[in-house]
């Protein structure tokens, strides 16, 4: 077993799938970009979508920008529309379609408190327009502190802000893929991603946006973008930032943290 991370026994993660991830902190439930269906658009999920019944009593959404695959409004609808929601100028547009009505809509370096957590928007280098006729709203990630200082990076390529996330980062959550054979701009490679992680320096770093979602058809080909991106992103972080601790989490598995034992996965 690993030493002990200083982290509450209280903080766990669940990687649902794509960029969604259930961030539990001393009892605040966050959902990031939810994607919860085994349809979007021409993509089709790879493995068994999440309980939806696991997603309740959520106590807010985090939406990093408006690509279909991050803000998708058949999955949102799928959760409860009271939920609270925080996410970049231009979310409300969208979310109010599906009668989400608490929308906070922030800025970069906007800071919102969610229980005992506050919550930053942070700077990616993505574009956030919403093909094919828009709207328009700026990417970003998410900073969130309380008893853990944990990092949810969005869709993004490495920039030189991040080194000023570091301090006192106790968890790194980073894209190290897409959802097809190949990446466009704006995104991290598993290699990019190792060379963020070198930046960041979090305690643990779980790699996400890999493993879920396949074009139609290609599905039978298991290719290796499929699986390979997180063990490629854990060989290269050992070379590039070898004090950070790498774990994979196959969509739908659990990650929890303890300051006593250490972490359990399950």
């Amino acid at each position: 077993m690993d030493p002990a991370l200083p982290i509450s026994a209280a903080t766990r993660v669940t990687y649902v799938g794509h960029s969604c991830v259930l961030i539990e902190i001393g009892g605040v439930r966050l959902l990031t970009d939810p994607v919860l269906t085994r349809r979007v658009a021409h993509l089709r999920r790879q493995n068994a979508p999440i309980d939806p019944n696991q997603l309740r009593d959520i106590d807010a959404i985090l939406i990093s920008h408006l690509h279909a695959d991050h803000l998708h409004l058949p999955s949102l609808s799928m959760l409860e529309t009271s939920t609270r929601v925080i996410g970049p100028h231009g979310t409300s547009h969208l979310l109010k379609r599906v009668g989400f009505g608490r929308i906070d809509e922030v800025g970069l370096g906007e800071t919102v408190q969610v229980g005992e957590l506050s919550i930053r928007s942070t700077y990616a280098e993505h574009r956030g327009y919403r093909y094919p006729a828009g709207p328009y709203a700026r990417a970003m990630g998410f900073l969130i502190r309380g008893r853990s200082g944990i990092y949810f990076a969005g869709d993004t390529d490495v920039f030189e802000e991040m080194a000023d996330l570091q301090p006192g980062l106790d968890l790194a959550m980073l894209p190290v893929w897409g959802w097809g054979p190949t990446l466009g701009r704006g995104h991290l490679t598993p290699r990019r991603a190792a060379e963020a992680l070198r930046r960041l320096q979090p305690r643990l770093a779980i790699p996400i946006h890999w493993g879920t979602y396949l074009p139609l058809g290609m599905g039978w080909m298991k290719p290796s973008s499929l699986t390979r991106p997180p063990v490629e992103f854990q060989a290269a972080a050992s070379l590039l930032a070898p004090e950070v601790r790498v774990r994979i989490l196959e969509p739908g598995s659990r990650l929890e943290l303890s300051a006593e034992v250490g972490y359990a996965k399950t």
